[in-house]
């Protein structure tokens, strides 16, 4: 069945949106990283989230799920090259966030911004 898009901002949303995969592609933008890196830097997500999380990014072939034959099993997860394409987009997301907050702290919000997530895709 083909999909349709309204506007082509659904596009990049269908493969990016929600609360957690531009965190985990922020993570993964430092390097690769197994499962349990990725839930120790992102202590508020779930098991169940993040395994669904990381299976939608792999299918949408932004990162690659690279599993070693080994006892114990140790899989990694990486950027795709596709995944890497996103950069320019996470960073300018990354900043917009960055001066909010410091805007709300500004008004007296009770606000805190523990740190930047941009740093990974500024290696690449």
């Amino acid at each position: 069945m083909e999909k349709i898009y309204h506007i082509d901002v659904e596009a990049t949303l269908d493969v990016i949106g929600g609360k957690w995969k531009p965190i985990i592609l922020c993570h993964l933008g430092n390097g690769p990283l197994r499962t349990g890196e990725l839930h120790r830097r992102i202590p508020t997500i779930t098991q169940k989230m993040l395994t669904q999380q990381l299976r939608e990014l792999e299918e949408d072939e932004i990162i690659v799920r690279k599993a070693y034959n080994q006892v114990p099993p140790k899989v990694e997860y990486y950027l795709s090259d596709e995944g890497k394409t996103l950069r320019d987009l996470l960073v300018t997301m990354s900043v917009w966030g960055e001066k909010r907050v410091k805007r709300l702290q500004a008004k007296g919000q009770p606000v805190e911004l523990i740190s930047q997530g941009h740093e990974g895709y500024l290696k690449f």
